[in-house]
């Protein structure tokens, strides 16, 4: 009886342990789909969306967080802001603006495969 509750205390603090850890810590570098998107609407921060700014969204990287990202085809790159939520489509990372979107190649296609990691957190 003393084991299973010394297992069930161990499993209770592991659990505990990981409900602290931020979700940034994971979102700290990542790769996935990326897809591009303009418009002048607010953004999440409460900025203007320009589609020639080098910005970007994230689902919960903090605002003002500066990323390097790599398109994984032809290994362009690109350093983004994050400055808005999404994107909330299955499989994708990020959502990038026109002109960060270009820098890398992708606009044509709409898409692409990308690679990011954290350069500045606010």
């Amino acid at each position: 009886m003393k084991k299973i509750n010394r297992a069930i205390a161990i499993a209770a603090t592991i659990s505990a342990s990981f409900a602290f850890l931020s979700t940034d810590a994971f979102a700290a570098t990542g790769c996935g789909g990326a897809s591009w998107y303009g418009g002048t609407t607010k953004t999440a921060s409460g900025e203007r969306m320009s589609s020639a700014r080098l910005t970007a969204a994230h689902r919960s990287l903090a605002f003002g967080t500066r990323l390097k990202v790599t398109n994984r085809n032809n290994g362009r790159s690109v350093v983004v802001r994050i400055n808005d939520r999404g994107p909330f489509i299955r499989g994708r990372v990020l959502d990038l603006s026109r002109a960060a979107a270009q820098d890398i190649g992708m606009v044509s296609s709409g898409t692409a495969k990308v690679c990011y990691e954290i350069v500045a957190s606010r």
